[in-house]
């Protein structure tokens, strides 16, 4: 059983989660379970970025000590990574004692490598505390950071401690272009490479010392730089540096949107090189939610908040307008009106539908119990639509894997529309009526399974429906082939998806 180490970016802890944060996390949620249907030993990661400058502050309005507000904010969002059914393996935090340790001993792994790496060097330059990072030129459009630009950034100069950076700007540009290390999709690609080919500045990895963060070894003076810091949770969450970290490492997949890929496609790979470690396979970055044309962040506040957004229709429809709608590649926009359509046609009308008119004529005209039947047409298309989904999840299109699998439900609807069991039942045309029912029934095992990584609680409902045991997120993927439905005791469904009431 092949083993698949995918993270997510870990988020800092200064404010409530958003939609922006929900899609990255469902987004590789979805990942992780299509993963296991297709046998992986998965080991999923998220966690939390605690000792940014930004916590202190945030803690300061809060009138509450930074652990203690850390402490509060990972039970929050733990708390909305719940909610939207998240089945990551481990959460961690960089206040704990683990991630520390990998801190300590990646630095120490650069010094005892490569000791010129490291130096000590004076720093001046405008800081986003938005961002935990100096900005250059480039980065900032009329006095302010492109990525938070309604905060103020800091004119900053310090003596601090510098890695050596600017040396690793080939090795990493040539892992990127070789394969060996991937970062998609190819939009992102050439932004990294074409930052690399304008060359690499040196960078400083630590703070004058602060009273919240990892102390840099051997300078009592001096705190660990936060993005340094943090990166290391992924090696730390793999077990770094104790025996046996190697089952996990390197990471599969690092999923991070797309504004800090300077950190994960460029810092991170040379910190590994530097340390003589292996790199992790691939970055995926995505595109941001945005509102109105704007993207969505905690610094500017949003008209959406995640809480509303959940309980407008549940956890499952809104992961999947997530990642059907906005997508996981480029950037895409939240709407309430868009959202409330897509609900309606795809799910409400769609497979909520299907299942419903499904099971129902089961139970109607066979007393619960699927007939047996030979293959059809829709088998047909629930083998291609099969196909298309598995070729779009291991490329990471995601929306694609969606449009795939709901392919399926609309030829499913049509079919039933086409052969009209209730007119074949009139008329005593019982073989036909078999084959047609026992279809249906089919088309929805596969519906379940496909639908799972999408909603899986939805997919669960769907499948204890169908009388299936066990959950679909578990179910074999081999046996989307001949889908085990004939003699199965279905239930009539109490509506998958519910329409509103008017308001």
């Amino acid at each position: 059983m092949p083993k698949f180490y995918l993270t997510t970016a870990i988020d800092y802890s200064n404010g409530d989660p958003h939609l922006g944060h929900a899609l990255e996390k469902v987004g590789a949620d979805c990942i992780a379970r299509y993963r296991r249907l297709r046998g992986d030993a998965v080991h999923f990661v998220m966690g939390m970025d605690e000792h940014s400058q930004s916590v202190i502050q945030a803690a300061a309005r809060g009138g509450v000590a930074p652990q203690e507000w850390v402490d509060r904010m990972a039970a929050r969002f733990a708390g909305f990574w719940r909610r939207l059914e998240c089945s990551n393996d481990d959460w961690i935090r960089t206040t704990e004692p683990r991630h520390a340790r990998a801190v300590t001993e990646l630095l120490r792994r650069i010094e005892a490598k490569n000791p010129d790496d490291l130096f000590v060097a004076e720093y001046e330059g405008l800081y986003c505390t938005g961002c935990e990072e100096f900005k250059s030129e480039s980065q900032i459009v009329n006095g302010h950071c492109i990525e938070h630009p309604t905060l103020e950034l800091v004119p900053t100069r310090e003596r601090n401690h510098f890695f050596r950076l600017s040396a690793y700007r080939d090795r990493v540009l040539e892992a990127i272009t070789s394969g060996a290390f991937r970062v998609e999709p190819a939009i992102r690609r050439n932004e990294v490479v074409r930052l690399l080919e304008s060359g690499l500045q040196d960078i400083s990895v630590s703070r004058v010392r602060q009273p919240w963060g990892i102390p840099f070894p051997g300078d009592a003076e001096q705190t660990v730089y936060v993005w340094f810091d943090a990166l290391i949770n992924y090696l730390a969450a793999a077990g770094f540096p104790g025996a046996g970290y190697e089952r996990l490492w390197p990471a599969d997949l690092h999923v991070v949107g797309k504004g800090i890929t300077r950190f994960h496609c460029v810092i991170w790979p040379a910190m590994l090189i530097a340390a003589g470690i292996e790199l992790p396979r691939e970055v995926w970055a995505h595109g941001y939610v945005q509102w109105e044309g704007t993207k969505m962040s905690k610094t500017a506040g949003t008209a959406v908040t995640l809480d509303d957004a959940i309980a407008r229709h549940g956890p499952d429809p809104l992961r999947y307008f997530l990642l059907r709608e906005v997508g996981f590649e480029a950037d895409g926009n939240f709407s309430w009106e868009r959202y409330d359509e897509r609900y309606t046609a795809d799910l409400a009308d769609g497979l909520g539908n299907l299942a419903s008119r499904g099971l129902q004529m089961i139970v109607k005209y066979r007393g619960g119990v699927v007939p047996d039947g030979g293959p059809t047409s829709l088998d047909a298309a629930g083998a291609e639509a099969v196909e298309r989904y598995a070729q779009a999840m291991d490329a990471l299109d995601l929306r694609a894997g969606a449009e795939a699998a709901w392919g399926l439900v609309g030829a499913a609807n049509l079919y039933v529309q086409t052969t009209a069991p209730w007119s074949l039942a009139k008329a005593g045309r019982e073989t036909e009526l078999d084959g047609a029912l026992a279809a249906v029934a089919r088309a929805l095992y596969r519906l379940a399974v496909l639908a799972s990584p999408f909603m899986p609680g939805k997919a669960r409902e769907l499948w204890s429906d169908l009388g299936q045991p066990g959950d679909a997120a578990a179910a074999d993927w081999a046996s989307l082939g001949h889908p085990p439905v004939s003699g199965r005791t279905v239930a009539k469904p109490a509506g998958l998806f519910p329409k509103p009431l008017p308001t």
